[in-house]
């Protein structure tokens, strides 16, 4: 491994066991992946099966059970990496990852890669306490994982985005603050989006997370195959199509401008 490689290590370890070192703080965070669980669960209760199958929801659990567990992957990647860039500035070592053999784009895919780890950590015990809820998995291996895949590649792109606007704005960044604070409102996560008045439903077709959550509902509670899913995964592919360059070039574009003009280590 070059020095490169071992920085970039030294990186993805050294979140684990700032994470794992704070136990009050792990803890702290495991009680807010479940406990919304349970939130919704007594919320899906007391509205009655009449009420939430008028929404078209014929299991209300298992349906905000799949949207929990995985619209993490979304607000947890963006988030990461727009922190993690704004905490190296303020460390004052994101010069290092500057001169370093694969740059602040290398930094960028490690900090990708542990918010991914630590959101499938999310999404495993969100989905336990689903099954311990009665929630019945039929799970399609495949058609998951094109659509989780699908899903985190597109999610990258806009992270790349959100860490082009850390690097110009240094504080208030609207991408990270949007697809944190919305997209369990819009994108489908706790209830359909054919419930939203017309207009705030044509700004949720426009995130990749509601065509991700429809597909990985039918991988996961129908076993429903590749081929049945096929429109998900093209309308997905279409956005790593247009997410994925636009992101690199919206990186790239703001780090060299940050670089010339002598931002790129301010706070």
């Amino acid at each position: 491994m070059g020095i490169s490689g071992k920085l970039y290590s030294f990186l993805y370890l050294r979140g684990f066991k700032v994470w794992v070192s704070y136990r009050t703080q792990t803890i702290l965070t495991v009680l807010g992946w479940i406990l919304p669980v349970f939130t919704y669960y007594f919320t899906g209760t007391a509205l009655g099966n009449r009420l939430v199958s008028e929404v078209g929801v014929s299991n209300y659990t298992a349906f905000f059970t799949i949207g929990l567990a995985f619209q993490g992957y979304v607000s947890s990647v963006i988030s990461t990496i727009s922190q993690r860039l704004r905490n190296e500035q303020l460390y004052g070592t994101i010069e290092y990852y500057v001169i370093s053999r694969t740059g602040t784009f290398g930094f960028l895919l490690y900090s990708a890669l542990w918010g991914l780890t630590l959101n499938t950590i999310n999404a495993i015990i969100i989905l336990a306490v689903g099954f311990a809820l009665n929630i019945h998995y039929n799970v399609n291996a495949l058609s998951a994982i094109v659509i989780i895949v699908l899903l985190i590649l597109s999610t990258l792109g806009i992270g790349m985005i959100a860490g082009a606007v850390t690097m110009i704005t240094k504080q208030g960044n609207p991408i990270s603050f949007f697809f944190n604070t919305f997209t369990n409102l819009i994108g489908g996560t706790v209830f359909p989006v054919t419930v939203l008045p017309l207009f705030v439903r044509y700004i949720s077709y426009g995130i990749p997370l509601t065509w991700a959550l429809e597909g990985l509902r039918e991988a996961f509670l129908n076993g429903t195959p590749i081929t049945a899913v096929a429109q998900f995964i093209i309308i997905l592919a279409i956005f790593d199509i247009v997410l994925l360059p636009l992101g690199i070039f919206s990186y790239n574009y703001a780090f060299k401008k940050a670089r010339e003009k002598g931002t790129l280590a301010e706070y």
